[in-house]
């Protein structure tokens, strides 16, 4: 049974009183009884001074709060919320990069494992594969979302289908869990995601319970994700720090609150919005029932619901379709005859213009226009003609005529102008008359039916002049029964006294709503107290879980800022988890100077911070996940920012299991120089995407890997010996100098910058010995006395035949193993350097 530390003791997150937020007994976010952060607000709440009515608004809204959390996720096949799952292995098929199955195994526990390769090697395929596993979808996936990405993510050398399979180790199973992932189509967007557990069968990893956590404490970053620092939303920052405070549980119980104020405050304004209307209709009504109403809404203080209510309930009966009939055939209203005069007028002037241009041969002239045109383009296309191509005569459309011509469809334009713009105004004229005469209403008093569809038929007439008639007189006829259909509705109103009717009616509608109102008020004012007290009561909680927080943020920006003039000040969340505008602040500060951290820091400084704001929220001790996933964090990073990383990795896999890819060498340098203990495991691909993974102690041992394994093969040509064997050797001592150089000129107190400038200008054998043996790239004379002193008389003809390998003529190696051997020892011998040697 593998046994996976907790972290819940890292010092990083404990509070002032020495507690771990959510270590008293669940998780943020999860309800019930044994909650801390209902626990500690139930404490705070007793002990205020806040009213009765107020405080039991509270306790039903933080009740519920609790009672349906954690709902919905059946965690009898998943893991206990406090049990934390490290990854075992990642196998891939068919899947981006990866042809046949590849697999990436891992050690399940905290440590720090780099997961290299150059570009193309299919690293990034088993990132983003267990990605995908756990999300359904990657941050590469949501930053590209072309349409030739989401189609060609197959991988093109296998015909299996793709698959993603990733073993887990759970914190109290002897057995590993498996989480698998496919795709029934070709969307990437659309897989299938199952999880088996031993004991417990299998299930949807939907059902498994873990969906809060990854949203809370995704345990995955790539270089996408250090982007969304430059270019994210504020309140997606503001919103992927204040999930893991713990503040879930409140924030609900306020929304709660929220929305009972927002109907009770909604039923107050309502009421008062209608009252100047109602006040008004009450005013103009020269009625002693209206003049008793309006005592009764405008007198100080409460209205007057009784006497109000008297006067409603006298309202006589009254037969209200009728009513309604009456007031919509007031409201009716006609065409309006000045309109239509004036359009129809249009119209007819339209025709009259029109009928004009076709009398003086306007019409003729664009189409003689047109003729001449085209044979005056044919003039210019075909000059040599000696013939006229109409009619055949001999006579040629010279220059002279093509003049002439020209001069002419100048002057038939002109003349068909008119034309065009007599024809336009009449389709304007035509459309105007149409636009007036409006479709007949869904309900229209018996006598205007026939007469308001005259009307409507104008529309479908497609002669101008009939058009002009017909709407004409079809306008007059129905103006004229709309006007007498009114004034005999006006009477009738009049006579049911309508007036005084509607504005009962209306008073009626108002009272309900002023009651209602009314009584709700004293349940605003204690709601808006209770909002008020868990507000300030959730401000100090979230500054409270913050603090932690902010404080690991800066111990990491202090390692991975190195020689930055940028200081990190504070970390702070402004706004509220329902407010419209909340974000992340970051102060920093340049050589003293406050400044946004966005305006001042180069990108390989704000991707450092996001790695500051990253690592503590994966890290959280309520997460459940115990491993972190980094894909490619060194891009835009300076030597000295590298070297800043590999420790607060290194930190960081004190408790974590750290999984980081990169094709970066600075990185695994970074952790050989400060001698971090790291696993490094090579990614190489193949011909047909055929990925294969090897375990690499350390770039020495992998060439000397390399070496042995050609020095053990059977009948080697000579060459193979006096030169390749040789080189192999040759590159053994340089990697172990370089690295012994790397060492060597840290401890002198060089930045890293200038350590990398100085090994990088070392070429020469003898010169990177001299780097690593003396920090001092000029001693090469001093070479061969310390390699005798340090490992033996030997150690200078193994060197000297490393370098006669790169002549011409060779070297000879008699002990093709012996030699392998001979330079491994010194190898281990000059790789980490002696403080005393100068």
């Amino acid at each position: 049974m593998t046994e996976h530390p907790q972290d819940n003791e890292s010092p990083e997150y404990r509070d002032q009183a020495g507690r771990v937020p959510g270590a008293e007994g669940g998780d943020p976010g999860t309800g019930g009884s044994g909650s801390p952060t209902l626990s500690r607000l139930a404490d705070r709440l007793e002990a205020s001074a806040l009213a009765e009515p107020a405080r039991e608004l509270l306790r039903e809204a933080l009740d519920g709060s609790g009672a349906g959390a954690g709902a919905g996720a059946d965690t009898s096949v998943g893991p206990h919320p406090s049990h934390r799952v490290f990854l075992e292995s990642i196998s891939v098929s068919g899947f981006r990069g990866i042809g046949r199955t590849a697999r990436l195994p891992l050690s399940a526990k905290p440590g720090v494992t780099l997961v290299v390769g150059r570009n193309g090697s299919g690293k990034s395929s088993f990132a983003e594969g267990v990605e995908t596993a756990f999300t359904g979808r990657t941050a590469r996936l949501d930053k590209q979302r072309g349409e030739v990405w989401r189609r060609h993510w197959r991988n093109l050398h296998d015909g299996a289908d793709p698959k993603v399979e990733v073993r887990l180790a759970l914190a109290g199973d002897s057995r590993p869990s498996t989480l698998t992932c496919t795709w029934p189509g070709d969307d990437v967007t659309a897989p299938d995601i199952e999880f088996r557990r031993p004991g417990h069968g299998r299930r949807p990893f939907e059902d498994v319970g873990w969906g809060q956590g990854l949203n809370d404490y995704r345990p995955f970053l790539s270089y996408s994700d250090l982007d969304k620092v430059i270019s994210g939303k504020p309140s997606e920052l503001y919103d992927s720090v204040a999930s893991i405070l713990g503040l879930g549980e409140p924030a609900a119980a306020d929304g709660r609150l929220q929305a009972t104020e927002k109907t009770l405050n909604s039923a107050v304004k309502t009421a008062e919005a209608e009252l100047p209307a109602l006040v008004e209709a009450l005013s103009v009504l020269d009625d002693p029932r209206a003049a008793r109403a309006l005592a009764a809404v405008s007198g100080a203080g409460t209205p007057d619901f009784d006497a109000l209510d008297a006067l409603v309930t006298g309202l006589p009966d009254a037969d209200d379709d009728r009513l309604r009939e009456l007031r919509a055939t007031v409201d009716l209203t006609g065409p309006d005859l000045g309109a239509v005069g004036a359009a129809v007028d249009r119209l007819r002037e339209a025709v009259a213009v029109l009928d004009d241009v076709r009398a003086s041969g306007a019409e003729d002239a664009h189409q003689r226009a047109e003729l001449l045109s085209k044979a005056l383009d044919h003039s210019r296309q075909h000059a040599d003609e000696e013939t006229c191509p109409v009619c055949g005569s001999d006579r040629p459309l010279d220059e002279a005529w093509a003049e002439r011509a020209a001069e002419q469809v100048a002057a038939l334009r002109r003349e068909a102008v008119t034309a065009r713009e007599a024809r336009t105004e009449l389709r304007g004229a035509m459309d105007a008359v149409r636009y007036l005469v409006t479709r007949v209403p869904a309900w229209l008093p018996a006598p205007l039916v026939v007469p308001w569809e005259e009307w409507a038929a104008c529309r479908a007439v497609d002669d101008a002049e009939r058009l002009a008639a017909r709407a004409e007189t079809a306008a007059l006829v129905l103006a004229d029964a709309c006007a007498a259909l009114r004034e005999e509705a006006a009477r009738e109103l009049e006579k049911l006294d309508e007036e005084w009717r509607r504005c009962v009616t209306r008073l009626a509608a108002w009272l309900d709503r002023a009651r209602t109102a009314q009584a709700g008020k004293p349940r605003l004012r204690q709601v808006r107290a209770a909002r008020k007290w868990l507000k300030e009561a959730c401000a100090e909680l979230r500054e409270e879980r913050l603090r932690p927080f902010e404080d690991h943020s800066q111990r990491i920006w202090e390692e991975l800022r190195q020689q930055s003039n940028v200081d990190l000040r504070s970390v702070r969340l402004t706004g509220s988890e329902k407010a419209s505008v909340r974000k992340l602040v970051m102060d920093v500060a340049v050589d003293g100077t406050e400044a946004a951290a966005l305006g001042v820091m180069s990108q390989g400084e704000l991707h450092s911070l996001a790695l500051s704001l990253f690592l503590p929220r994966a890290a959280a001790p309520d997460s459940p996940f115990g491993f972190v996933v980094i894909d490619d964090p060194v891009q835009s990073m300076d030597p000295a920012k590298v070297h800043g990383l590999a420790k607060v990795l290194h930190d960081l896999g004190e408790t974590r299991q750290v999984v980081v890819f990169t094709h970066d060498t600075r990185l695994q340098r970074a952790f050989t120089n400060q001698e971090l203990p790291v696993t490094v495991l090579e990614v190489e691909r193949e011909a047909r995407s055929a990925v294969t993974v090897r375990r690499v102690t350390d770039p020495v041992g992998q060439a000397l890997d390399d070496a042995r394994a050609l020095a053990r093969t059977p009948n080697l040509p000579p060459a193979a010996t006096t030169h390749v064997l040789a080189g192999l050797c040759r590159t053994v001592l340089e990697r172990a100098f370089s690295e012994a150089a790397w060492l060597r000129l840290h401890r002198a107190g060089l930045t890293e910058h200038e350590a990398e400038k100085s090994v990088t200008a070392a070429v020469k054998l003898m010169d990177i010995a001299a780097l690593g043996l003396f920090g001092d790239q000029s001693r090469t004379g001093d070479v061969y006395r310390e390699l005798r002193r340090r490992c033996g008389p030997g150690a200078v003809d193994l060197i000297r035949r490393c370098q006669e390998g790169a002549h011409p003529s060779g070297t000879s190696i008699p002990d093709s193993r012996r030699f392998v051997d001979d330079i491994e020892a010194v190898a281990r011998t000059v790789r980490k350097p002696e403080e005393t040697a100068r």
